[in-house]
C-alpha cells in the first residue's frame, strides 16, 4: 500500500468511528449512508473546507500544518497513539530532502543493557525493537518467552538464524494461544503496534517483509490490519498460562532506549503476595537449575516444559538470546 493509500484508509477508518452524537451533531433522525461522520462534519469540526478535507483524506497530506492535522485530529477524537500515526503518515509523505532524517534501527544490544539486564533480579526482562523482535532477555526474561524463543517457526526453511518475534509467534504457531489466556487482545495489541511501528519507518524492509508474511499466512492477521488500529502499549497486566509456571499475572512496564532509537525494554513483575510472585519465584528457580537431560521436555504442572537448550545460544552468555548482529 502506498502511502497515499495508507493516509486515505487511515482517516476513513477514523472518521467511521465517530458518530454523530459523539461529535455533538444533530441527526434529525435522517437516514445515513456512511457509517460514523460525513467529510464535510469533519471539515466544519476542524475548521477547514469541505474541499481541503476531502483532499487530505485522498492522500494529499504533504506539506500540511501541524495545526491542522491537530484540527482533524481533534474532530476525529483521535487519542494519542493515533495523533501520533497520523503525524508519522504526514512526516513520511513529504519528499526524501524535507524528511527529517531518521537513523536506522539498531539490532545491537550494548554491554550496559546486557549488564543491566543481569543485574535485574527477580524481574523477568527483555528488550525488543519496533518489528517485535526479541533481541535480548535476562534468564528470567528467556524462561519466561522459552515459547516464543523456541517457536518452530523461527526455523522454518529458508529463515536461517532470524530472530524470535513476538507477532510471527502469534499469528504462525498454533501453540501461542496456549500461552496468552487472553490470545484474541494480545493479537490486536500486537497488530496495532506494527501499524504504529509501520507508520514510523515506511521503509523499513523487514518489517514490510514481516506485515507480508503473516498477511498471507494468517487471515486474522490481515482482518486486524486493515483495520488500520495503532496502540501506544507502555503499561498493563499481561497474563501468561506458562507450560513450566502455570498461570501468571504480571504488571509490565516499557522503557524507550533513548541511546538506541528503536529498542524497548520491557519488565514483568507480579503483585507482591500473590500467587503469580509465587509462581515468578518458582519459574525463577527452574530457569537458574541445570538442565537435566533425561527429563529436560517432560511434563511439568500438567504440561510439556520447554526445553532450555532451545532458549540458549552458543557462544552466548546463557543469560541472554537472540544474536546481536546489526
Amino acid at each position: 500500500m502506498d502511502r497515499k493509500e495508507e493516509i486515505r484508509e487511515f482517516l476513513i477508518s477514523r472518521r467511521a468511528k465517530v458518530s454523530p452524537a459523539q461529535a455533538g451533531i444533530p441527526s434529525y433522525g435522517e437516514l445515513r449512508r456512511v457509517p460514523g461522520l460525513r467529510r464535510e462534519e469533519v471539515a466544519q469540526l476542524a475548521g477547514v473546507s469541505t474541499d481541503y478535507y476531502t483532499r487530505l483524506e485522498r492522500g494529499s497530506i504533504r506539506g500540511v500544518s501541524d495545526s491542522v492535522l491537530e484540527a482533524v485530529a481533534s474532530a476525529l477524537q483521535m487519542d494519542e497513539a493515533e495523533r501520533a500515526h497520523l503525524m508519522d503518515l504526514a512526516r513520511t509523505a513529504s519528499p526524501p530532502s524535507s524528511r527529517r532524517p531518521r537513523r536506522p534501527a539498531q539490532q545491537r544490544v550494548r554491554p550496559g543493557v546486557l549488564r543491566l539486564l543481569d543485574g535485574m533480579t527477580g524481574v523477568a526482562a527483555i528488550v525488543q525493537n519496533g518489528r517485535g523482535d526479541l533481541l535480548a532477555a535476562n534468564l528470567l526474561g528467556r524462561a519466561l518467552y522459552a515459547e516464543v524463543i523456541s517457536s518452530a517457526v523461527l526455523s522454518a526453511p529458508g529463515n536461517p538464524g532470524r530472530l524470535p518475534n513476538q507477532a510471527r509467534h502469534l499469528f504462525l504457531d498454533a501453540r501461542a494461544a496456549d500461552l496468552y489466556p487472553d490470545w484474541s487482545a494480545v493479537a490486536a495489541t500486537t497488530v496495532a503496534m506494527l501499524r504504529l511501528e509501520s507508520g514510523r519507518n515506511p521503509n523499513d524492509r523487514a518489517l514490510n517483509e514481516l506485515v507480508g508474511e503473516l498477511t498471507t499466512g494468517s487471515g486474522l492477521f490481515a482482518a486486524l490490519w486493515a483495520g488500520h488500529d495503532v496502540r501506544i502499549h507502555t503499561t498493563g497486566t499481561k497474563r501468561f498460562h506458562h507450560p513450566v509456571a502455570g498461570e501468571l499475572a504480571l504488571q509490565f512496564e516499557t522503557l524507550d532506549l533513548p541511546g538506541d532509537e528503536g529498542q524497548t525494554l520491557f519488565t514483568f513483575t507480579a503483585e507482591p503476595g500473590s500467587a503469580s510472585e509465587n509462581a515468578l519465584a518458582f519459574l525463577a528457580s527452574w530457569a537458574a537449575s541445570p538442565p537435566d537431560p533425561t527429563t529436560a521436555g517432560e511434563p511439568a504442572s500438567g504440561s510439556t516444559a520447554p526445553a532450555r537448550s532451545h532458549t540458549q545460544q552458543p557462544g552466548r552468555n546463557p543469560g541472554k538470546t537472540g544474536p546481536t548482529h546489526d
